[in-house]
């Protein structure tokens, strides 16, 4: 019992972090438009959102794969 107390605490402490930084973490990732791009899928505390990337395999132009965090667009607070 004591285990899912923290696994939620955990995961609420996870959410919380994601909402306010506005980052997200990768879900997932395919490549699309014949091997040249790369669409990545990040979960943020909001919804899941995408990203495009020119890819390939050996990094010399774009991205070999998918960062694993994101910074969004959509943040909670700007401070302002």
């Amino acid at each position: 019992m004591r285990l899912i107390i923290r696994l939620v605490i955990a995961l609420a402490v996870l959410w919380v972090g994601l909402l306010v930084s506005g980052y997200g973490i990768l879900i997932g990732s395919h490549e699309n438009a014949a091997g040249l791009g790369i669409k990545c899928n990040y979960l943020t505390a909001r919804h899941i959102t995408s990203a495009q990337y020119l890819h390939l395999d050996n990094n010399f132009l774009g991205v070999a794969s998918c960062p694993l965090l994101r910074k969004t667009d959509e943040v909670i607070d700007t401070g302002q």
